[in-house]
């Protein structure tokens, strides 16, 4: 039975992990729970799973009393506390540069790594890799793109391929006319065609920063050149990558849109069990299409893989102010199309050094966040 550290229990990602979870009892043991700042359905999780730790970000009525045999702490860097000895595996489904501190952490205590926090590899891909492979930890792709990748390759993150072919839905306003971008508000960006995920990843998958973020850990996950690396658009999202071999053969993976699969494939590998997701039927998908990316529907993409070619902190950058733009477009500070103009401006503005550590990723994300509130707000 494995034990599994959940950090970010009560996100999308860390609900879905806890269905997986529930569903194999014979399997897993929640040995923690990490959440953020919905203590309802986190006081909840926690008296149906009774980890010896449990941690939230944000402070609980006084008058509750965890569960027998549960530590609770309280706080923003509490989920650090949750990262703990006896886990066999860690969930890090935390959204945004915190993500890396728990991935650090885990690595640094030997934990093998369920990642489906992408700023962990799109800031700091180089240093976590490096801490990873220095400390023998296995960090496994959470992410429907990468999963797809990982089996395509046949769980060998070093096996010979020719071509990454990552699919992408195109998000909610993938048949909005372009001029009329400016107009749609924060609402409309979260009806996503095909997936029920959290706010900002949606947002993401609108503008194709997502996209960009998956090519920096495909780079950092396979060892891939860019060049190595292509995206298009595939609506259905049934096929949910692809890799091509040098003989010209392709490998794709195919299931109904379920991030429940890819979570409980990183739980459960290198072996596999019965999952609940709807079995394809393939006479009722009919045609499967695919398309070119528009880079001029979708300019965020073209600018987020500029930025992370560039390397250095460039990507920390990009990934704070692309944080603070889409949050200030769900807050609805400004508008859709603003968010490509935030993030271009925080990147054109930087000037700040990279030496390789972590206190320099930090700064450069903090410096994308600062620079796009101080001009639209908190």
């Amino acid at each position: 039975m494995k034990k599994v550290a959940v950090i970010g229990s009560t996100g999308s990602i860390g609900v879905q992990t806890l269905n997986v979870i529930r569903r194999n009892p014979d399997k897993f043991k929640v040995t923690s729970l990490a959440g953020g700042y919905n203590a309802g359905l986190f006081l909840r999780q926690v008296e149906e799973f009774r980890p010896a730790v449990a941690t939230l970000a944000t402070e609980v009525n006084a008058d509750y009393v965890a569960p027998k045999g549960t530590a609770l702490y309280t706080g923003k860097d509490a989920f650090k506390k949750a990262i703990t000895d006896n886990a066999d595996i860690v969930v890090v489904a935390l959204v945004g540069f915190q993500g890396i501190v728990a991935v650090l952490d885990a690595i640094e205590k030997g934990k093998t790594i369920a990642l489906a926090n992408k700023e962990s590899l799109v800031v700091g891909g180089e240093l976590v890799m490096k801490k990873a492979k220095e400390k023998g930890v296995s960090i496994l792709p959470v992410d429907s793109e990468h999963s797809a990748i990982w089996q395509a390759l046949g769980f060998d993150f070093g096996k010979p391929f020719e071509r990454i072919i990552l699919t992408a839905s195109g998000g909610a306003f993938r048949d909005l006319p372009v001029k009329d971008l400016s107009k749609v508000t924060s609402r409309d960006a979260l009806k996503h065609p095909n997936w029920k995920m959290g706010e900002k990843i949606t947002v993401d998958c609108a503008t194709m920063v997502n996209k960009a973020f998956e090519v920096a850990e495909a780079k950092w996950l396979y060892n891939a050149d860019f060049d190595k690396i292509d995206v298009i658009i595939h609506r259905e999202s049934v096929i949910h990558s692809m890799v091509e071999y040098i003989d010209g053969s392709v490998i794709a993976q195919m299931s109904y849109p379920d991030m429940e699969l890819p979570i409980q494939i990183a739980l459960t590998y290198p072996g596999r069990t019965k999952s609940a997701l709807k079995r394809l039927d393939f006479a009722q998908i009919g045609k499967l299409t695919f398309e070119r990316l528009d880079e001029t529907r979708y300019p965020c993409f073209t600018l987020a893989l500029s930025a992370i070619k560039k390397g250095g902190a460039y990507p920390a950058v990009l990934n704070g102010a692309n944080e603070a733009a889409v949050k200030a477009f769900l807050c609805d500070r400004i508008k859709f199309t603003d968010i490509c103009r935030c993030v271009k401006g925080a990147l054109d503005a930087f000037g700040g050094s990279y030496d390789g550590t972590f206190e320099s990723l930090k700064a450069a994300d903090e410096f994308g966040s600062r620079f796009v509130r101080t001009k639209y707000g908190e």
